[in-house]
């Protein structure tokens, strides 16, 4: 299968890197292709606004949708939107390694979203949810947290799944790509050496099914 693997972390020796890492390695290990964008160390730009296009459709008052639909027709985005386009469109999952922020992905991750999917490519009227552009594909989180799992609870935090409701069902399921589980590892500071590396390995073990939970989420 072909396989996306998309990293939003500042540090290179970070528990996310060594995820992101483990995720490339196994995958490659069990015969996938991977391509991979390392947000940060590719010091991606992640504001998005005029500047996506290398010319507008209409200089004098911007919209981006409008300028978005046009650059589609005419080839205006920037080189490094276009790269990562072609990249999603190549995969048949996509996987993300991040921080939560905020009960969100980190800015650069937003910004990515905000100036890689763009409308007229990966939506538009009527192209969303089962009739997106993306439908056949699959989308999967794998994120930390620094608050313990028992913090994630209905009369804390909030359940881990209605905070992340808003990427699954906003970004992922609206685009087409239908999400897997997330995989979510909490109170990241607070683990030892010995239940990292069980991580990593449980991690890598779920990797390499990842074509059966492929097809298992095909209905």
């Amino acid at each position: 299968m072909k396989i996306l693997v998309i990293l939003a972390h500042p540090e290179e020796k970070s528990f996310n890197a060594s995820l992101f890492n483990t995720t490339i390695n196994t995958l490659e290990n069990v015969g996938h292709e991977v391509k991979s964008s390392d947000l940060y160390k590719m010091n991606f730009q992640p504001v998005s606004g005029k500047d996506n296009f290398s010319k507008l459709e209409n200089p004098n008052f911007f919209k981006q949708q409008t300028e978005e639909l046009f650059a589609v027709k005419n080839n205006t985005f920037l080189d490094d939107i276009v790269l990562e386009q072609e990249k999603v469109e190549w995969c048949d999952i996509m996987i993300w390694h991040f921080p939560l922020y905020w009960f969100s992905v980190p800015a650069i991750l937003k910004g990515w979203v905000d100036k890689v999917f763009t409308m007229g490519k990966f939506y538009d009227n009527g192209r969303i949810y089962e009739n997106g552009y993306s439908v056949g594909k699959r989308a999967l989180m794998s994120l930390t947290t620094g608050g313990p799992r028992n913090n994630y609870t209905a009369d804390k935090y909030g359940d881990i799944n209605s905070i992340l409701f808003p990427i699954h069902r906003g970004i992922f399921e609206f685009l087409g790509f239908k999400a897997l589980k997330p995989e979510v590892i909490y109170s990241t500071e607070r683990l030892t050496e010995e239940e990292r590396k069980n991580i990593l390995k449980n991690w890598s073990d779920r990797l390499t099914k990842i074509e059966i939970e492929f097809a298992a989420n095909n209905n």
